[in-house]
C-alpha cells in the first residue's frame, strides 16, 4: 500500500489554495495531507489545509529554522515548500533530511543569487540573457541622475527595491505636479519625482532601489520545473497583456528561462519573468519559489505542483509536455471559506495526538482564480 504524502506550505500566498487543490487531485491518485502555517488567522490557506498552525511572530531566521524543524518532526512532513525565510531554511537542508523532510526549494547558492536583483542581473547577463539597463540608487541625488539619464534616452523611469518579490515597492516616476487627477479613480503606481526626492532627503536611512526603464508588454512568466540534476522537466510561459492572459511555448521566452533555471540550479519550481525592451525580451525578475499563478497551467492539462512533489520524493516524472495550450483567459475573484474567528481545533494527526476535528468554516474571502474568457 502506498503511503499518503504530507506536504507543508508556510506563510504562502492566498492563491496557493489552488496549488493545494491540485496536490489533492493528483494524476497518481495518491493520498495527500496538507499542513499550512501563517501569521494571519484569516489566510484562506489555513482553511484549505488538513491541519494548520498560527506561526509565532518575531522569530529571527535562525529561530524560524528551529520552529520549522519542529513542525516537520511533529507533523511527519514529507515535503516542505518554504516561502518565508527560504534562504535560511535551504541552508539547513541536511537537518531537514535527517528529520525525514525533503525541501521543495533550490540550493542556497541559487537562492542567494536571485535574492539581490543587482547580483541576479549581472549573473544572467554573464550567461548571455539580456537584461534592461539599470542603475542602483541609495540617495536622492543618485535617483535624480538615474531618472535624468533614462528620460534623456526617451524612456519612462521606474524603480523597485533591489530585493523583494510580488511587485512590492514598484513605482513609476512622473514629473507632472500632484493634482486632483491623482485623487480620482483608482490608485496608480505613478509617483511625483519631487515628492520622492523630498521623502529621500527626509529619510533617516538610505534606500536600496533599482532605477530602470518601464518595460513594455507582453509580460511572460515562464514556470519551470528543474530536477536536482539541473535538467528541466517542464517549462511553459504564461502571457499577460492587459487583462488578457494566455500561454506560449515560443523559444524566445522559454530558451532564456531554461538557460537560467539549469545554469543556476533553480531546482524544483521557479518562475522567470520577462518583458519587452524595445523589440528584445529582457529579464524582469526571477522567483526561486512556485508562482502564485502556477495553478493556471491546469488549463493546459498540466499538474505542476504534483510533478514537483514527485521530484522532491525522488520519483522522477520525466519530461512534461503540455498536451494542449489552453485558450486565452482572464483572472476573476471568487469566495473561499475561512476558518472560524477563533482559531479552531484540528483534525487528529497520526503522528501527534490533537483535539477533535475542525469545525465547519463559516466565513469567506475572495481569492483570484483563472477563468476561461468569453469569445470576443
Amino acid at each position: 500500500m502506498v503511503s499518503r504524502v504530507r506536504v507543508w506550505l508556510n506563510r504562502t500566498y492566498a492563491e496557493n489554495v489552488f496549488f493545494m487543490d491540485q496536490l489533492r487531485r493528483n494524476p497518481s491518485d495518491r493520498a495527500v495531507d496538507i499542513h499550512a502555517t501563517h501569521g494571519d488567522a484569516d489566510s484562506p490557506v489555513l482553511a484549505a489545509a488538513d491541519t494548520a498552525d498560527l506561526e509565532p511572530e518575531g522569530l529571527s531566521p535562525a529561530g524560524y529554522v528551529e520552529y520549522a524543524l519542529d513542525q516537520c518532526r511533529r507533523r511527519g512532513i514529507d515535503v516542505f515548500v518554504p516561502r518565508l525565510h527560504q534562504a535560511a531554511i535551504v541552508a539547513h537542508r541536511a537537518d531537514f533530511a535527517a528529520a525525514g523532510t525533503a525541501l521543495l526549494a533550490p540550493p542556497p547558492e541559487a537562492v542567494a543569487v536571485f535574492h539581490d536583483k543587482v547580483i541576479a542581473y549581472e549573473a544572467v547577463q554573464a550567461i548571455g540573457v539580456p537584461v534592461p539597463p539599470w542603475r542602483r540608487v541609495r540617495t536622492a541625488d543618485e535617483l535624480v541622475a538615474a531618472v535624468d539619464e533614462l528620460e534623456a534616452d526617451g524612456h519612462r523611469a521606474c524603480f523597485k527595491p533591489a530585493s523583494g518579490a510580488g511587485g512590492v515597492g514598484f513605482r513609476v516616476i512622473t514629473r507632472a505636479p500632484f493634482s486632483l487627477s491623482q485623487l480620482s479613480g483608482f490608485p496608480t503606481p505613478y509617483v511625483q519625482l519631487d515628492l520622492v526626492v523630498e521623502a529621500l532627503k527626509q529619510a533617516e536611512e538610505q534606500v536600496d532601489w533599482l532605477v530602470m526603464p518601464r518595460l513594455e508588454q507582453p509580460e511572460v512568466s515562464v514556470d519551470c520545473l528543474t530536477g536536482p540534476d539541473n535538467r528541466i522537466r517542464l517549462s511553459i510561459g504564461r502571457t499577460k497583456n492587459g487583462r488578457r492572459r494566455g500561454f506560449t511555448l515560443q523559444e524566445q521566452w522559454l530558451e532564456p528561462a531554461r538557460r537560467i533555471a539549469e545554469g543556476f540550479g533553480l531546482h524544483y519550481l521557479s518562475n522567470i519573468q520577462f518583458r519587452m525592451f524595445g523589440d528584445v525580451p529582457v529579464l524582469m525578475d526571477v522567483n526561486t519559489r512556485p508562482a502564485g499563478g502556477l495553478h493556471q497551467l491546469s488549463l493546459c492539462g498540466v499538474n505542476a505542483p504534483w510533478a514537483a512533489v514527485q521530484l522532491a520524493l525522488g520519483e522522477d516524472p520525466g519530461e512534461i509536455v503540455p498536451p494542449f495550450l489552453g485558450q486565452d483567459y482572464a483572472i476573476v475573484s471568487g469566495p473561499r471559506q475561512l476558518r472560524a474567528v477563533s482559531f479552531p481545533q484540528q483534525r487528529v494527526e497520526e503522528t501527534e495526538p490533537l483535539p477533535a476535528a475542525v469545525p465547519a468554516p463559516v466565513d469567506s474571502v475572495e481569492v483570484s482564480q483563472a477563468a476561461q474568457a468569453l469569445p470576443l
